[in-house]
């Protein structure tokens, strides 16, 4: 095992004097992905919850949700951080307080942003221009079966159209226990090109994040509970279901000592996985090896590489931050 310490807070944080970044190298592999001159920096801070982060390389931006501010932000380097999107997630008139914003985020296969709404229980579209964004939104799932979602969290995508996403109780005032939640379980769920919902289970507990792994046969999904803190696959049948569900990694042990549970993810074209976890943001080879961490002095929620996988963005508590791996 190798540690490697790079990386520092900014002068005028409480932590500046805790190194901003811990490398841990647990297999030789990990120094390939993760370079030992790997440089981590903070992007923005000042955000109440950053998730969601995606890089729109035909924008050059990187944007992300404030969860509990009810927007979207965008990163340039340029102009560095701006309000992109308000309100993002709600847009109902009952005063409300949680996690009642946007949280996952993503481009569909015409490049237009679609947005996890937990305010609103839906899965979105926004009806303008990655360019010229603007609070209309195209409701493409918001029930199943009569029953309303709990508040749809993370979202992933085939080649061929078809959105997969989470659905657990996060954005309900009362979480689990809200009056206002309709279904009995936490489900992870299919919107298909044409427009069909189908539940693809309903046995994990606190489904978050999702991503596909190359070739699009086999789905990779978070459960953020801490009696379960485990990554699950599954393998898509021809028909696109989930079939052969089973652990990919279990973070139980590591829960009860570190900040923060598996949360989101993103799967590389070779078949990493950079999943955020306790402590930081862990990396696996597809075969559900752990190869290394990346750990993170604060409490971190989601991750996104760049176009050429160089860069991990990482939505970290209060701030956003921005690693060169190599």
């Amino acid at each position: 095992m190798i540690i490697l310490l790079t990386g520092h807070i900014s002068a005028g944080f409480a932590q500046a004097a805790k190194p901003l970044m811990t490398l841990k190298q647990i297999d030789p592999e990990f120094s390939s992905i993760v370079s030992r001159n790997a440089k981590a920096q903070i992007l923005a801070d000042g955000f109440l919850w950053s998730e969601g982060p995606v890089w729109v390389e035909s924008q050059k931006m990187f944007i992300f949700s404030d969860v509990k501010k009810n927007m979207i932000y965008k990163w340039t380097e340029e102009k560095g951080k701006e309000v992109y999107l308000k309100p993002s997630g709600y847009t109902g008139t009952l005063p409300r307080g949680g996690e009642l914003g946007s949280n996952g985020l993503g481009l569909n296969l015409k490049g237009q942003l679609v947005i996890c709404q937990h305010g609103d229980r839906a899965v979105s579209i926004m009806d303008a221009p990655l360019d010229k964004p603007q609070p209309k939104f195209i409701k493409i799932a918001f029930n199943y079966k009569g029953k309303r979602f709990n508040s749809p969290n993370d979202l992933a995508f085939l080649s061929n159209g078809d959105i997969y996403f989470t659905d657990p109780p996060y954005g309900l005032e009362k979480n689990v226990d809200d009056p206002l939640k309709e279904a009995p379980y936490q489900g992870v769920y299919r919107i298909s090109a044409n427009g069909k919902i189908t539940l693809l289970t309903d046995t994990l507990t606190r489904p978050n994040g999702i991503g596909f792994f190359p070739g699009g046969k086999t789905i990779l999904i978070s459960n953020s509970d801490p009696s379960k803190a485990y990554w699950y696959v599954y393998d898509l049948d021809k028909n696109g279901l989930f079939t052969h569900g089973r652990i990919f990694y279990s973070a139980n042990e590591a829960a009860k000592t570190a900040a923060g549970m598996p949360d989101g993810l993103k799967i590389d074209k070779k078949g990493h996985v950079f999943a955020s976890g306790p402590g930081g943001i862990w990396v696996f080879n597809r075969a559900g090896q752990l190869l290394g961490k990346i750990l993170i002095n604060d409490l971190v929620s989601n991750c996104r590489l760049s176009g050429d996988e160089k860069t991990l963005y990482v939505t970290s508590n209060h701030r956003v931050l921005k690693i060169v791996l190599r």
